[in-house]
């Protein structure tokens, strides 16, 4: 019976590429697990980087054909995405081995620690990120599992979305999209904000709220956010970038010049090297919460001032030719509409691209992603969407992005459809201007990185 982290010691994942499946595996390596597993990513002589990360992290690497799941094999975990069709769950259904969810595991492994879960339907990533940095720099010593690798992780050649810490501090990212929130029972709970994101409000609302009550201790939501302030535990506990709130922790004096922030919390001043008021209200959560947890004000400010961002959460790749080239990670109207709006403050004029992900995603969000985008986009701005990403699957392709395009032409807007995106750079190049921003957002595709590195080698050679 597998009800604790002490209760396996060789585990094995299948998928174990993914984000947050090697993000669980590198912290149990961390924690002296014999850790393994395969992925149908790794191909024979085929140089795959994470797979040598993973390796350089202790995890071995297999083949997804079965070879790696032994009789020696304790756990076998498993994402949403692995169907029981799958080889190698057979396999270790025939070896009458455990086999567990991702999200049952990182709740297991929750429970072994002072665990800080960061929930919400944006900025999760970010405000992890940053209060793990906050706390790090405190001499606290946490250990994180993110959703994204963390530039400073990078950096030390690993994959940057995990790290075991040897202090008694957890911080997870706690997802909503998939209901795996509700699994966790942390000691504290950070509730960023609730927007319209796969699920209607009222289903994100309940699974909230069965957030707030496996909260342990400290539940702390943003009064900023007129459905998170629902669930408020206590007030004095919680932030808000509204004066006009009694909240506890106060962002204010927001500034931006160019690609650096600034702000106050209760009076201190703060500076940050990222972008836009969502960034500064992220800084403001993971401080709320460092703070009640014993890290002084001015010890946060001097934490967040070293913080160098996360990957694809606008990163800049670049700057040639007047032209700013961001990569971001944003895909719901919130993030997308965050993320121009942010640029705003870098450049007079936005060159946005987007390609949306999942038909039956982009349908039910259609007319959030059109009136969120048309109200942030300036009269010189532009936004082009090449066609919707699809995964795989037996999805009804109804629409197209070019619905969206057409509707926000209707609204006045400058909106360019580009069905194929290898065409994005040739036909846009003459709409880029000597002092512009060029935007690029989109998530779940694996190729965008690679996308994002071919649109910044032809803005180079580009005349």
């Amino acid at each position: 019976m597998i009800n604790s982290v002490s209760s396996f010691n060789n585990i094995f994942f299948i998928g174990v590429a993914g984000t947050g499946m090697s993000a669980i595996a590198q912290w149990l390596a961390g924690e002296g697990k014999t850790v393994s597993g395969s992925d149908r990513y790794f191909k024979p002589g085929e140089y795959n980087e994470t797979k040598e990360k993973l390796e350089a992290a202790g995890i071995q690497c297999f083949l997804q054909d079965g070879s790696g799941i032994t009789e020696a094999t304790e756990l076998v975990v498993v994402s949403t995405a692995i169907e029981d069709t799958v080889f190698e769950v057979q396999k270790a259904k025939q070896l009458n081995i455990p086999i567990i969810k991702r999200s049952e595991l990182l709740a297991l492994i929750a429970k072994s620690k002072r665990t800080i879960a960061v929930g919400g339907t944006s900025g999760k990533s970010t405000t992890t990120a940053m209060l793990f940095n906050i706390l790090e720099f405190a001499g606290l010593q946490p250990g994180i599992i993110c959703g994204a690798g963390l530039t400073s992780i990078i950096k030390e050649g690993k994959i940057g979305n995990a790290k075991t810490g040897k202090g008694a501090w957890l911080v997870i990212e706690a997802d909503e999209s998939d209901g795996s929130i509700v699994q966790y029972e942390p000691e504290v709970g950070l509730l960023l904000n609730v927007d319209k994101d796969h699920k209607e409000i009222d289903v994100l609302m309940d699974i909230f709220a069965t957030f707030k009550k496996n909260t342990k201790e400290l539940f702390v939501v943003n009064h900023s956010h007129p459905l998170a302030k629902q669930l408020s535990q206590n007030i004095q506990h919680d932030f808000s970038t509204d004066l006009h709130t009694a909240a506890g922790f106060t962002a204010t004096d927001f500034k931006q010049t160019g690609l650096t922030t600034y702000f106050k919390i209760n009076s201190v001043e703060f500076k940050l090297n990222q972008v836009g008021k969502h960034n500064m209200e992220n800084a403001l959560a993971a401080t709320a919460v460092a703070s009640q947890l014993g890290v002084d004000l001015t010890v946060c400010a001097q934490a967040l001032q070293q913080y160098e961002g996360i990957y694809r959460r606008h990163q800049v790749l670049g700057y040639k030719k007047g032209v700013w080239l961001i990569d971001d990670y944003a895909h719901n109207p919130a993030k997308c509409a965050a993320s121009i709006e942010a640029c705003k403050y870098i450049a007079p004029k936005v060159i946005a691209w987007f390609q949306p992900h999942g038909y039956t995603p982009t349908k039910f969000l259609r007319n959030d992603f059109v009136q969120e985008m048309a109200a942030v986009l300036r009269p010189e701005d532009e936004i082009w969407m090449s066609e919707i990403f699809y995964a795989g699957g037996t999805a009804v392709k109804d629409i197209s992005a070019n619905d969206l395009i057409n509707d926000l032409k209707a609204l006045g807007k400058h909106a360019f459809f580009i069905e194929n995106r290898d065409d994005f750079f040739a036909v846009a190049n003459p709409h880029f201007t000597d002092d512009c921003v060029l935007l690029l957002m989109g998530a779940r595709d694996p190729s965008l990185e690679q996308f994002a590195q071919t649109v910044w080698a032809d803005l180079q050679a580009a005349d």
